[in-house]
C-alpha cells in the first residue's frame, strides 16, 4: 500500500500536465458567460425562467467540459504503472475538483438572490450532469481503446440535453420551473440519476478484465489433468 501511494503522489504532476485544461476552461468561460447575458439582457436582474435557464446552460458547459477529463493520449502507457486505473481517474478528478466548486459557487452568485432557483437544487441538477459526463467517459475508456472519449460523450450529452425534453412524458419530467409543484419531485428523479451515474463510473473506472485470467497455458499436444 505504501508503494501504491508513494507512485500515486509522484503522479500527480505529470497527471495534472495531462488534465485537458484548456477544454475545462473553455467550458467554465462559457458558463459564465451565459449568466452575465442572462442577467446583462434582463437590466441587471432577469427573469427567474431566464435565470433557471442560464444556470441549467451553465451546468450543461460544465458536464460538456468534464466529458473530456479522461481524455488520456497516453493511456496505454501510464496503463503499466502500479497505481490503478480507478486511483488514476480519482486523481485526475480531485486535482479538477475544488476548482470547479469555486466555479460553480460564482456562477450561483452571478444570479441575484431575488430570481435565483433554489440553489440545492440546481446544484444537484449540475451534479448529476457532471457525473453523467464523467460516468459516459469512464465506460467509453473501459470499454474501447479511446484515448479521447471526450467529444463523443459531449457530443451525446448535448443530444439527449436538447431531444430528452422532448420525449420525456411530462410525468417524468426533470426540466421544471422552480415555480412548480413538481419541483421537488423532479429533483428526486435528478438524485437517482447521480447516484445511478457515480454507479457506473465506479464500475467503469475498474480495470478491463482479461481473458484467461488465472489460467496456465498448457503446451500444445497436452490434455488437461493428464501432464501428457
Amino acid at each position: 500500500m505504501r508503494v501504491v501511494n508513494g507512485v500515486a503522489s509522484e503522479l500527480v504532476r505529470p497527471v495534472g500536465r495531462t488534465v485537458p485544461w484548456w477544454a475545462l476552461g473553455a467550458a467554465g468561460v462559457v458558463g459564465l458567460l451565459l449568466v452575465a447575458v442572462a442577467r446583462w439582457t434582463g437590466g441587471g436582474e432577469p427573469s427567474p425562467h431566464a435565470a433557471l435557464l442560464a444556470l441549467r446552460g451553465a451546468a450543461l458547459a460544465g458536464g460538456l467540459g468534464l466529458a473530456s477529463l479522461l481524455d488520456d493520449p497516453a493511456r496505454h502507457t501510464t496503463a503499466a504503472v502500479p497505481v490503478p486505473r480507478p486511483a488514476r481517474q480519482a486523481l485526475r478528478a480531485a486535482l479538477v475538483a475544488p476548482l470547479v466548486a469555486l466555479w460553480w459557487t460564482a456562477v450561483l452568485f452571478l444570479v441575484p438572490a431575488e430570481v435565483r432557483p433554489p440553489a440545492g437544487g440546481i446544484t444537484l441538477e449540475a451534479g448529476a450532469v457532471a457525473l453523467l459526463a464523467l460516468a459516459a467517459a469512464a465506460a467509453v475508456v473501459r470499454l474501447t481503446d479511446r484515448t479521447r472519449p471526450g467529444r463523443a460523450v459531449a457530443t451525446a450529452l448535448l443530444v439527449a440535453a436538447v431531444v430528452s425534453p422532448l420525449f420525456v412524458p411530462d410525468s417524468w419530467a426533470v426540466f421544471v420551473q422552480s415555480g412548480d409543484p413538481r419541483w421537488a419531485e423532479s429533483h428526486d428523479r435528478w438524485a437517482v440519476a447521480l447516484a445511478a451515474a457515480a454507479a457506473v463510473w465506479a464500475a467503469s473506472a475498474r480495470e478491463p478484465v482479461r481473458r484467461g485470467w488465472g489460467r496456465r497455458r498448457l503446451p500444445a499436444g497436452t490434455r488437461p489433468g493428464t501432464g501428457r
